[in-house]
């Protein structure tokens, strides 16, 4: 959908941008030719509304002229600077919740045009911990938002609710961060609580994670078993395994065991990239619907404390 409203607001941007160079190189000459014909003839400058009589300007052209600047300045602080997204599941809690809405930082990865979105100028490339929007591999009409685990070369492993990380080094360097190079890291974890998030009746486990680059919440449900067996399985690795490729990155939500994520269906070109998500700018509570994953579609208060920066 958002794919779709990036082109309606390019085209509109064209067309009422064509519609004016037409008008003020064809027939807004015409028109002021027979103004100062009036003007002679009367023998002196004509009032705006006489004017407007004699030539009036097409309510097409008007209208084009009137929205051109303030659509054009949409079209581009939209397509290369912020992007508005709203949230609309629990996959990135307790980090980015249900009703919070944010904007993504568009030029934090390239500059693409809009339309087909081909790399239009090279800037960064997603660090660990980065919280990206991406298309979604297997639908790219789909926007999915999730946090980058592996980069191109790293080698990810998914077990027992633990991640590990083997992460790939320039040659000659031992070790990136506070991750070792030739050996899997098992990614700290620490209990904060377990009784602020619930899914159903069962209690959810908030832990801090270090990824080395950043230090983030998560959330785990120690019931839920794992899925191996709806894991994407790589060519020649285990089940919960996985060697990311060169221009591709790993991506989990932070709700470990309520994201469909890179476990589920493999990784995110490069391509894919939309922007870093960097603010929330407005967070809306709603009722609760089954469980707290189904919010109703009231809202019924703003929450104001999570205004601010995306860790």
């Amino acid at each position: 959908m958002a794919g779709y409203f990036s082109i309606f607001l390019v085209l509109l941007t064209l067309g009422s941008g064509l519609i004016w160079l037409i008008d003020h190189f064809m027939f807004a000459p015409k028109r002021q030719q027979r103004i100062a014909l009036a003007q002679n003839a009367a023998g002196g400058e004509l009032d705006e509304e006489t004017a407007a009589l004699i030539a009036p300007e097409p309510s097409i052209t008007e209208t084009a002229k009137s929205i051109f600047p303030m659509i054009a300045a949409i079209t581009i602080f939209r397509s290369f600077i912020f992007e508005p997204f709203q949230i609309p599941s629990g996959s990135m809690m307790p980090t980015l919740l249900v009703g919070d809405f944010i904007l993504v930082q568009k030029y934090s990865y390239g500059i693409k045009d809009p339309i087909w979105r081909s790399q239009l100028v090279d800037v960064n490339e997603p660090e660990r911990g980065d919280i990206v929007v991406f298309k979604y591999p297997l639908d790219e009409r789909v926007d999915y938002i999730k946090r980058t685990i592996g980069l191109p070369g790293d080698k990810i492993v998914y077990r027992n609710k633990h991640l590990y990380i083997q992460p790939k080094c320039a040659e000659g360097v031992t070790q990136q961060g506070d991750l070792l190079c030739n050996e899997y890291n098992k990614i700290d974890m620490e209990i904060l609580n377990s009784d602020e998030f619930k899914q159903g009746s069962m209690n959810l486990v908030r832990l801090e994670e270090n990824l080395s680059t950043v230090n983030h919440n998560i959330l785990i449900n120690p019931q839920a078993p794992e899925m191996k067996g709806r894991y994407y399985q790589q060519p020649g690795t285990r089940s919960d395994e996985w060697v990311v490729p060169a221009d591709h990155y790993f991506m989990m939500g932070d709700n470990r065991d309520n994201s469909q994520d890179s476990r589920f269906w493999g990784f995110v070109p490069k391509e894919n990239l939309v922007g870093k998500a960097v603010f929330i700018w407005m967070s809306f509570e709603f009722e609760n619907g089954p469980d707290d994953f189904l919010p109703g579609w009231v809202p019924t208060g703003v929450r104001f404390e999570r205004l601010g920066n995306i860790q």
